[in-house]
């Protein structure tokens, strides 16, 4: 089996406020992963076994050796797939079947325990979906490499559909069978379009379709054929190295209608796929415990809260839901948080200043070192300092307190870090070297987090290091989930570079460094 020498990963998160009395939440730690589901222990055991041992079978395919994760990914089950799509968009009529998400907060994954395989398929649907995502979020976690929206796409397609034999193998390169009607029923996107456009171009959800199947064919042909070994290799280091994208496409697949014409053969030919040498093992380091009370209770709430992000009439509903259920537990701290939590999340003229202090002061009482109560408490400080303009520097310490407690209570939580570093823009300052290696540190954790990773290209770039700072923008440029910010990012970190090859100082260090 053809190897690449990268990896990558995309997008998640949504519920609603449902469920009956009886449920029971559960958690399970392995070693990259923290799973929350309803389901039996069994169910959740089994689950979560197969799932760690799929980032194993990366691990083993990419050369990681560490074993696991410093910062796990939290994932989320619910019952079904139209409970997914509830939460990522608010209807259950959506396509959506699985997602990951991230932001200044962290990532998490979610998924649906119904398996319904079946021999036409070979694995789940959910599993799928989960393995796509989860793919996105290894690439991105473990390499740095720049890479463009159809192999991204593509990656994740070709591993969603990894399986284990019976003698523990992994199975490589299966069919992706939900792509089989768009790739050979609707009108095909050429080769040179796939290579070139993002999949948000695509007029409708049809066009969407063939773009995945497509981005998925070709992904598959180039690491399994033998006459274009090294191909890929060749494209992504000339992508990384400056070269314009088509003119790397031509210089490593040759002429671009050739290739689709040979694609489009490709499709028409009985697939093979692999397996690993080895059994991949099964991981026994997998703690299964029962979530509080009060944990349980907030579980749903707090996914609302998370997916209703850019949707005021969601968020407005999530947040009131929390009032009614942190007045109904006063003493519940997580209720107390999530509720100050959704109040922080409203549009800055719709925040409850009063609401949130009072909420995280009940969280503090009950439980002093809640990190992530200390760093909004440390948030709420430093946006009062800047809306009423303080210069006093000692006031700005004070409103750091809070978040420095958080970093020392959790060393290996990405969000206290970069709380610190951002406070000094908050503050109007460029951050000093402490506070960049906050960052460097929250990076290191949560590569995967595009707002650390352009926070740190620009503190990159403040010190000189263009070549470092221009490679990270390229992989949030390319991102198909980015929405265009990384060709803003590109710009900018261009001009700064140019102003500083021409001797010239920059004049405005402080808004660069956002």
């Amino acid at each position: 089996m053809k190897k690449i020498g990268f990896v990558l990963l995309a997008g998640i998160a949504m519920i609603a406020i449902i469920g009956t009395a009886e449920a029971k939440w559960l958690r399970a730690d392995t070693d990259s992963f923290i799973i929350y589901s309803e389901g039996s222990e069994k169910s959740l055991r089994d689950f979560a076994q197969n799932l760690q041992r799929f980032d194993t079978t990366l691990r083993i395919l990419f050369k990681i050796t560490a074993t696991g994760e410093e910062s796990k990914l939290p994932i989320y089950l619910v019952p079904a797939a139209n409970d997914v799509a509830e939460l990522a968009s608010g209807s259950s009529r959506s396509s959506i079947a699985g997602f990951y998400r991230q932001d200044r907060d962290g990532s998490f994954a979610m998924s649906f325990r119904q398996n319904g395989s079946s021999p036409a398929i070979g694995t789940s649907e959910s599993q799928q979906m989960l393995f796509h995502e989860y793919s996105h979020h290894f690439m991105k976690r473990h390499f740095r490499a720049a890479f463009p929206a159809w192999l991204i796409e593509g990656f994740a397609e070709y591993y969603s559909t990894v399986d284990f034999d019976k003698q523990g193998r992994a199975v490589i390169g299966q069919l992706v069978s939900r792509r089989a009607y768009g790739l050979l029923r609707m009108p095909k996107i050429p080769a040179e379009k796939l290579l070139l456009e993002q999949p948000l171009t695509m007029r409708n959800g049809g066009q969407i379709d063939v773009y995945y199947g497509r981005a998925w064919i070709l992904t598959r042909m180039l690491f399994h054929s033998a006459a274009r070994k090294g191909q890929m290799d060749a494209y992504t280091e000339a992508i990384n190295a400056g070269t314009e994208p088509k003119q790397a496409a031509i210089g490593a697949f040759g002429d671009l209608a050739a290739l689709d014409k040979e694609l489009n053969r490709y499709i028409e030919e009985k697939l093979s796929y692999g397996t690993t040498r080895d059994a991949v093992p099964i991981s026994t380091n997998i703690k299964i415990t029962p979530l509080s009370a009060d944990e349980d209770a907030v579980i749903m709430p707090r996914l609302e809260r998370l997916n209703a992000s850019g949707d005021a009439a969601r968020l407005t509903k999530a947040r009131d839901a929390l009032r009614k259920l942190a007045a109904a537990q006063p003493a519940n701290a997580e209720a107390q948080f999530e509720l100050a939590a959704a109040e922080w999340d409203m549009e800055k003229d719709e925040r409850d200043l009063a609401a949130i202090q009072a909420a995280l002061d009940k969280v503090l009482a009950a439980k002093p070192d809640h990190v992530r109560a200390n760093v909004l408490l440390g948030r709420l400080k430093l946006y009062q300092l800047r809306e009423k303009g303080e210069d006093d520097p000692a006031a700005w310490r004070d409103a750091r307190k809070p978040i420095l407690l958080a970093n020392r209570t959790d060393p290996d939580d990405a969000v206290p870090l970069y709380a610190y570093f951002d406070s000094f823009l908050a503050e109007g300052k460029r951050p000093g070297e402490m506070a960049i290696k906050a960052l460097e540190r929250a990076f290191t954790l949560t590569p995967e987090n595009i707002e650390m990773r352009v926070a740190y290209a620009f503190a990159l770039a403040n010190t000189g290091e263009f070549d470092r700072a221009l490679r990270l923008a390229k992989t949030v440029a390319f991102d198909p989930h980015d929405n265009g910010r990384g060709d803003a990012m590109l710009a900018r970190l261009e001009a700064m570079r140019d102003r500083r090859a021409g001797d010239r100082e920059d004049p405005t260090p402080d808004e660069d460094a956002d």
